[in-house]
């Protein structure tokens, strides 16, 4: 499955910017999806996941109260909406689609290598 992020940018600290997952090559359905991010000079990091019907997310302890997945199944698109930003959220962050289920449900989604296909990423700045 191919994915293509988008909806990157520059804001300011306490704005919101919603990202977007586009998906193709087989149905979004089958797979559970992620959102990672890598700031400069850290290790890429779990911020949130659905699983494939959309009943279950999963955050990142920073990012909750803050951030939320969504997905569409029809549309064969993932979204993150991203509010009250802080600057510490400026990374580049990454889409990912999973399809061995019972290997993402064990880690809650948050293993990275529990996902088989990648988007390219897309660049977030916060401004403080």
């Amino acid at each position: 499955v191919q994915l293509q992020a988008s909806g990157g940018g520059l804001e300011q600290a306490g704005g919101s910017l919603r990202l977007s997952c586009a998906v193709s090559g087989r149905p979004f359905r089958s797979y559970a999806m992620g959102w990672f991010r890598q700031a400069p000079g850290k290790e890429r990091e779990f911020v949130a996941a659905i699983n494939w019907s959309g009943d279950r997310m999963y955050y990142q302890d920073s990012v909750k109260g803050r951030f939320a997945i969504s997905r569409d199944n029809a549309k064969n698109t993932g979204y993150l909406q991203m509010n009250k930003l802080k600057s510490e959220d400026t990374a580049i962050y990454y889409c990912a689609a999973a399809g061995r289920l019972s290997a993402w449900y064990k880690t809650y989604g948050q293993d990275a290598g529990g996902y088989d296909d990648w988007g390219q990423g897309t660049q977030v700045t916060v401004s403080s």
